[in-house]
């Protein structure tokens, strides 16, 4: 092996070993600051963003990819409606670049799986006042809920006020606006089921 590729494997192996240290796990000093952090449970390093921990809970044996933004209101200083913003369960799978960005209540059941880059939100932006910029308008929040046992397929997109149902399969790349029932599949932009089991 070249020189080269020497230092190459050094590096990663470098790489890796800080990132195993650097995750955040149950008894981890940034883990302790979550609501609750379950036996078993990690997030991966690096986070793209992490606020709002204490009103955030993890259940156990829960992976949280790297570089996703898990995140209780919009910065580390907000003040949060309740300390039970963003719950997930147990044996959840979080994708690699995944954003989660609860304000009111997001909860994600207990073995639900997401591919990479999915985006979860409880919040949206207004548009009806000309006069302020898009951005700075907001309109309710609305509580959304991932049932047990569903998937949620790469780069999709979970809006406000959504209720998927236990066992969903939701396909690559779809954006859902509006409740999904039990045992569906549901694929699109908007989302629509297209098959029920």
């Amino acid at each position: 092996m070249s020189f080269r590729g020497r230092r190459a494997d050094l590096m990663l192996g470098a790489y890796e070993w800080f990132a195993r240290r650097a995750a955040i796990h149950p008894n981890s000093r940034r883990g302790r600051r979550f609501s609750s952090f379950g036996q078993g449970s990690i997030m991966c390093f690096p986070p793209s963003a992490l606020f709002g921990e204490h009103a955030i809970k993890v259940g156990s044996d829960t992976m949280i990819g790297p570089f996703v933004s898990l995140s209780a209101g919009m910065g580390p200083n907000q003040e949060l409606l309740s300390d039970r913003i963003v719950e997930i369960g147990d044996r959840v799978l979080i994708g690699r670049g995944s954003s989660i960005v609860g304000h009111f209540h997001i909860a994600i059941e207990n073995d639900v799986f997401f591919g990479p880059n999915v985006y979860v939100t409880d919040q949206n932006h207004g548009f009806d006042d000309l006069t302020i910029p898009i951005g700075k308008q907001s309109m309710p929040e609305e509580p959304v809920r991932i049932g047990a046992g569903s998937w949620v397929g790469t780069n999709s997109v979970i809006l406000p006020g959504v209720n998927v149902g236990k066992h969903v399969a939701i396909g690559a790349g779809s954006i859902v606006t509006s409740d999904l029932p039990d045992n569906s599949v549901a694929v699109g932009s908007p989302a629509r089921v297209i098959q029920q089991f």
